[in-house]
């Protein structure tokens, strides 16, 4: 049995799914917040009520609820962009310069790093639509390639997304009072004064650090990539029907009454373009050409919508991509309710306090970016999700950088690398991509290990330098 053959079936074995790992994240964070955290002059039956209340007011808090319908509409909205005949016409353009092995990892990572680094649901399923076309056109022209390895190159943006224009954190700290918001019932009102207003994303994204990550895995990944095709074995393989994401054409002459605006073009383009312009006189009157200003996961998620229907033909294509697209949001609108109430358990029985105070302890202002970075990775193994291991670790790490001293952004962006490197052994998000290939989990593992490995030289090495 091969190396990735056992991986998986160790991992399955070890891990169920993610929704029942939320459950039991849940039980275990129930009894743990009920025995280290129960007053002394409350008994076990009255305090264990108490909890419950805790993890009822964290699953309908109003504000992560907010925060889970953005996140299921930025993958939602980045996959129906991802099946626009512009993005379609993109690949097919690059697709016929993928005449190996190496020379396909190289582009179809460059460019799934570029677009994840945008939106990461968009970055997700390009990614897994350019690695599907490479390997029909391979098929087509009957070359040899190591079909597994460009479909590892599919997936690399999941390595890179929390640290760009979409990620779960930086998105959510750049909103007005958020964290503020967040640290109520965790800080007193002193405290909380000390907190910024909000964090851009001038101070994250495009914060010197952070810069750096991103021009090294922009160029790095791709060559590491196009070094590992030239030294893996290419070999001929057979793809299943291939997929077909045009909607079927209707003889407009045909349609009477209201259904021609289901089907025309001018009254989806009138829509998706009036979206767009606005959104373009809102950068001029309310941001005052600010553009970092303008990147808050509303105005993220406005912008998909305008240029997804915009770029689709009309509006039954656009509802088509969406029943396509809706299902990679179920994991999300079931998952999340679940973390935010073991936020609600840790954040009002006081164990949040409790927790970062232990990494204060044992932490300085150079370890502690480090230890965040790899407590996030390990956490995002049984929590494979940016936005709800922010909601259940953001405020710990708030807590902590405060009282140590460190930089808030840089330590927000030492989560985002964990929390994204680990992607690489996850096989979460992996699902949508493993689909569109045809590809299994045991055959793209052993060079998404040599991705995550790339990985951790970059973010660790930036996170000690600067």
């Amino acid at each position: 049995m091969s190396f990735s053959d056992k991986y998986t079936k160790t991992f399955k074995y070890l891990l169920p799914t993610p929704f029942t790992i939320a459950v039991v994240l849940t039980l275990l964070t129930f009894f743990i917040v009920l025995f280290t955290t129960k007053p002394i002059n409350s008994g076990f039956a009255v305090y264990s009520y108490d909890v419950l209340h805790f993890w009822e007011k964290g699953f309908w808090d109003n504000g992560l609820l907010v925060f889970a319908v953005q996140m299921m509409l930025m993958l939602v909205l980045g996959h129906i962009l991802a099946l626009t005949k512009p993005f379609n016409s993109l690949i097919l353009m690059v697709v016929k310069h993928c005449t190996t092995t190496a020379k396909a990892a190289f582009l179809v990572t460059l460019l799934t790093v570029l677009v994840s680094l945008f939106n990461w649901g968009l970055g997700l399923i390009f990614g897994a639509i350019f690695a599907r076309k490479v390997g029909e056109y391979a098929q087509k022209q009957q070359l040899s390639i190591n079909y597994p390895l460009i479909g590892a190159a599919g997936y690399s943006g999941l390595m890179v997304w929390h640290g760009g224009l979409s990620g779960s954190s930086l998105a959510k700290v750049a909103e007005d009072n958020y964290i503020k918001e967040m640290m109520a019932g965790i800080f007193n009102e002193s405290q909380i004064a000390l907190l910024p207003e909000k964090i851009s994303y001038a101070e994250t994204v495009w914060l010197p650090m952070n810069i750096v990550v991103m021009l090294m895995v922009i160029v790095i990944l791709p060559l590491a990539m196009f070094w590992l095709g030239k030294r893996t074995t290419a070999a001929h393989f057979t793809l299943t029907t291939a997929r077909n994401n045009e909607t079927e054409t209707v003889d407009f002459t045909t349609l009477e009454g209201a259904e021609k605006l289901d089907y025309s073009r001018i009254f989806s383009l009138f829509f998706g373009g009036a979206i767009l312009c606005y959104l373009a006189v809102k950068i001029v009157i309310i941001h005052h050409f600010n553009v970092l200003d303008f990147f808050t996961p509303n105005n993220i998620n406005m912008l998909l919508l305008g240029l997804g229907i915009t770029l689709h033909k009309n509006f039954t294509a656009f509802l088509s991509a969406l029943d396509e697209a809706i299902v990679g949001a179920a994991g999300i609108l079931i998952q999340f309710p679940l973390y935010f109430g073991i936020m609600g358990m840790m954040k009002n029985s006081g164990l949040i306090a409790d927790i970062a105070d232990f990494f204060v302890s044992i932490s300085n202002t150079v370890t502690y970016p480090i230890y965040t970075f790899f407590s996030a990775g390990l956490i995002n193994i049984f929590v494979p999700s940016g936005g709800g291991q922010w909601a259940v670790q953001g405020p710990i790490i708030v807590q902590a950088a405060q009282e140590i001293g460190v930089s808030l952004p840089k330590s927000i962006l030492a989560l985002a690398y964990g929390d994204q490197l680990t992607n690489m052994l996850q096989p979460f998000w992996a699902l949508p991509l493993l689909g569109i290939t045809g590809l299994k989990a045991k055959e793209i593992l052993p060079y998404t290990l040599f991705l995550m490995l790339v990985g951790l030289i970059i973010f660790v090495s930036c996170l000690l330098i600067f």
